[in-house]
């Protein structure tokens, strides 16, 4: 009974049950006030996280992994980094079921609606080692950057809205009155997927690799892009030529290209008749080639050539004036009796001398010798020379020694004095056929201590003519 009326007492006094009432709104207005800081004596997971940029985000935002909220920012606050730069360090308080958080998860500062309201979304990782609680999550792991609905839309400037009107203009002129034209080519283009359809199966096949031609394509891209700017500028000059093209395209191109297929029908039945001649040219100008060389080389002589035979051009007319009456000499000279005759011994005389003047010839041509002899027989027995006609008392004694050149002798001279060696050559090569050019008679080089009979072993020279030329 006492119980009884205890509780009805309580439940009598108005005072107390309505101050029972006040204390159960200011706890439930406490709670609801600290919802999005978390309720009290309930532990939590708390870590830092830098961000290079906070973008909005303010203490409260809530913190989300995978859409669901697992705690709230409780702080934001600018630091410097070590490089330098300023940031923004996140200090979160994350529900003890997100204990522990991978060490490679990312974040990203995400808008939560259009008004401009930001949550952080966390994206865990697949690391086995995870950050302790009051650890720091570095500015790396702030990726990708996100792109705001502000950002978004502050790509439609007015040059860019200028030129989507002058584009949906173009479009539509474009477009009008091609109604009949669009449905054809809309039904030709269905006709085209149906008959595509193996084709792409074909393509998508797993041996076509057709992955690793988007991986190539990927590359290609990755090797241009650092030289967008490049190719930016040649887009830019590419725009300047075809607009100076656009200013002569009529009536000047138009008219080329209307004249192009006549042009190139005379061409193609031209060219037959031309190739002839092209190959020949080609030849010509290579068998040209070694002359052209050369004549760098010689053309100070041909100068010098031409400087000297303007006074034998100016001279030639007097010589035309005798080459008529010779000519007509000649011919007469041809007709008259016993010529042919004597033209034909002299052919067969040249025919029976050949061989011997193949190696005769080159005596005089090559070796000079014919012309040395005949000088030195002036000089010897001429007065042109302080001795005298010397040729005529000049002696020598020959050295003297077993077999030596100055008596008899039963074998050639061979020492044992250094001077008593006999070198004789009775047969000099002298630049005939198969000698190699060589002008032996003159150049041999007398060795000391050793005889030589034939021809030398060493040739001190195959020249004949210097001594004399100087």
């Amino acid at each position: 009974m006492r119980n009884r009326s205890g509780i009805s007492g309580v439940a009598s006094s108005p005072v107390l049950v309505g101050a029972v009432t006040v204390l159960i709104v200011i706890v439930a207005v406490f709670l609801a006030y600290n919802a999005n800081n978390g309720l009290p004596f309930v532990s939590t997971y708390d870590l830092k996280a830098r961000v290079p940029n906070a973008d909005a985000l303010v203490k409260g935002n809530d913190i989300r992994i995978g859409g669901v909220r697992v705690g709230t920012v409780r702080s934001v606050v600018p630091v410097q980094l070590e490089n330098g730069e300023y940031a923004a360090e996140l200090t979160l308080r994350l529900d003890k079921n997100a204990e522990p958080l991978p060490v490679d998860s990312t974040i990203t500062v995400r808008p939560k609606s259009a008004l401009g309201l930001k949550f952080l979304q966390i994206t865990p990782g697949d690391s086995d080692e995870g950050f302790e609680a009051g650890e720091t999550i570095p500015v790396a792991s702030a990726k990708p950057e996100p792109v705001d609905i502000d950002e978004f839309f502050d790509m439609f400037d007015e040059e860019t809205r200028t030129s989507i009107r002058r584009n949906l203009a173009g479009f539509g002129n474009a477009l009008a009155g091609r109604g009949p034209q669009l449905n054809e080519a809309f039904g030709a283009l269905s006709r085209a997927v149906v008959s595509g359809q193996p084709i792409l199966r074909r393509i998508v096949e797993p041996n076509t690799n057709f992955a690793g031609f988007w991986r190539s394509l990927e590359a290609l891209a990755a090797t241009v892009a650092p030289v967008a700017e490049t190719q930016a500028a040649m887009f830019v000059a590419l725009d300047r030529t075809f607009a100076a093209f656009a200013r002569v395209s009529r009536p000047y191109i138009q008219e080329t290209i209307e004249k192009g297929p006549e042009t190139l029908d005379e061409v193609n039945a031209d060219l037959p008749a031309v190739r002839p001649f092209l190959r020949n040219s080609a030849r010509f100008f290579t068998a040209l080639r070694p002359g052209v060389k050369a004549l760098a080389e010689t053309s100070p002589v041909i100068a010098d050539s031409l400087h000297a035979g303007i006074p034998v051009l100016n001279a030639s007319p007097v010589l035309n004036n005798q080459l008529e009456p010779t000519a007509q000499a000649l011919v007469d000279f041809q007709e008259a009796p016993g010529v042919m005759n004597g033209l034909d011994l002299l052919t067969d005389t040249n025919q029976i001398l050949k061989p011997t003047l193949r190696y005769i010839a080159p005596t005089q041509t090559v070796c000079n010798y014919i012309t040395l002899t005949f000088e030195n027989l002036t000089l010897s027995t001429g007065g042109n020379n302080n001795a005298g006609h010397w040729l005529s008392f000049i002696s020598f004694s020959p050295p003297e020694g077993p077999n030596a050149e100055s008596a008899p002798s039963s074998a050639p001279a061979n020492g044992p004095t250094g001077k008593n060696h006999l070198h004789y050559n009775p047969y000099p090569k002298t630049a005939a056929p198969g000698q190699g050019n060589v002008c032996e008679a003159g150049n041999e080089a007398y060795t000391p201590g050793k005889t030589v009979i034939g021809n030398a072993p060493d040739l001190l020279g195959t020249k004949t003519r210097e001594e004399v030329n100087k």
